[in-house]
């Protein structure tokens, strides 16, 4: 009775979270503070996502892993470049919210090349379970990863459920965390694509003029400590395109430190080794057109929604959207008040600047190129 109850009192916790409007780092640091309650872990890695792609995005960590880096880059070419059966992808591909390593939630249980490779020799850690963050529409915004040190019990089959019950509310926490960082982005200086090439040891062994500065603003690394888990992502994914196990180039929309969104990049270059050759790395910054399906899904609106918000987007007025859409002005109004509720704003204009203007504001007043763009500070000079 008593652990029925603290988790339902730790399940209304994570939903009161979810809601608050917090950003990122403390709404994981508080929900996976109440989640301690209710399924006990020595450790935590809340690994954000580009729902569109499942690749990895960024990561906050909890417990002994806090600080943890050096060994990002090894984790991310094992998640993303192997097929490993409880990977984030896997379970997605299965449908499956949430699994547990030793439990064999998927795959077999007495065989984990993650834990028995990676961490276990790394971290001591014996178990492993993890969630996915769903929202309604089934798009991975997260991924959550528990571990308990080896020779402790293992997850059970109770908590794992439990973990999966809660991935709606952890979605939404992560999504209200990513719109709530919109309002204190700046300006930075602009700067064009940037490419790294890594090898077959991955090394970064060639990048172009500024890259230190870019991958500053994306991760804790430099160039001279090699690639990061971020990069070490894509690159792992890079390998399985090479290898045909996957038909998708991999490809990432990020938001750096400094508030700008960033596509990335990753494709295997011909003449090397196979699928262990130099792999390609191009990072440079999103287009609207990248951006808007990012934020918009974000608010989780409806097929309806999402189709007034583009024409909302694109200047029409209420009688044009109703027009176009076959529908009454009333209904338009009456979807526009959802679509406000969602994502926080009070009108049209404010609506406009939250998808647009964290992108814009900073480039106002710069030289724009041919592809009616702005141009970076070297071809605006």
């Amino acid at each position: 009775m008593g652990r029925a109850l603290a988790a339902e009192r730790v399940r209304r916790d994570v939903e009161v979270l979810a809601r608050a409007g917090l950003d990122l780092p403390t709404f994981v640091d508080e929900a996976m503070s109440s989640l301690q309650r209710a399924v006990a872990f020595d450790s935590v890695c809340v690994g954000t996502m580009d729902p569109s792609t499942g690749l990895l995005t960024g990561t906050l960590k909890l417990g002994n892993l806090r600080g943890a880096d050096d060994h990002d880059h090894e984790w991310g070419l094992i998640e993303y470049g192997t097929t490993e059966p409880t990977s984030f992808a896997q379970l997605a591909m299965h449908g499956v919210t949430a699994a547990g390593v030793r439990a064999g939630t998927l795959g077999d249980p007495g065989r984990s090349v993650r834990i028995d490779e990676f961490m276990k020799p790394h971290f001591g850690f014996g178990d492993e379970a993890r969630a996915l963050c769903l929202d309604d529409h089934g798009r991975a915004w997260a991924g959550i990863a528990l571990f308990r040190p080896d020779g402790k019990e293992i997850f059970d089959n109770d908590e794992i459920a439990y973990l999966g019950s809660l991935s709606g509310s952890f979605a939404l926490g992560v999504r209200s965390g990513l719109l709530a960082s919109l309002a204190s982005v700046g300006a930075s200086p602009l700067q064009g694509p940037i490419v790294l090439i890594v090898d077959s040891t991955n090394q970064v062994t060639r990048a172009s003029l500024g890259a230190e500065d870019r991958l500053a603003e994306l991760t804790s690394g430099t160039l001279a400590s090699g690639i990061d888990g971020l990069i070490g992502s894509l690159v792992g994914a890079a390998r399985r395109y090479a290898r045909g196990d996957t038909t998708v180039s991999p490809r990432s929309r990020i938001r750096a430190a400094n508030g700008m969104w960033l596509v990335l990049h990753a494709s295997p270059l011909s003449g090397g080794v196979g699928p262990v050759g130099d792999v390609a790395v191009t990072i440079e910054e999103a287009r609207p057109p990248e951006i808007v399906p990012l934020v918009v899904a974000a608010f989780s609106l409806t097929p309806r929604e999402r189709d007034i918000t583009q024409l909302v987007l694109q200047g029409l007025d209420t009688r044009d959207i109703a027009a176009q859409l076959f529908l009454s002005a009333y209904t338009v109004q009456d979807h526009l008040k959802s679509i406000f509720d969602k994502a926080g704003v009070r009108s049209r204009r404010e609506l406009i600047a939250r998808v647009y203007f964290d992108q814009y504001v900073p480039r106002m007043n710069t030289s724009l190129g041919p592809s009616g763009w702005f141009l970076d500070s070297a071809q605006a000079g």
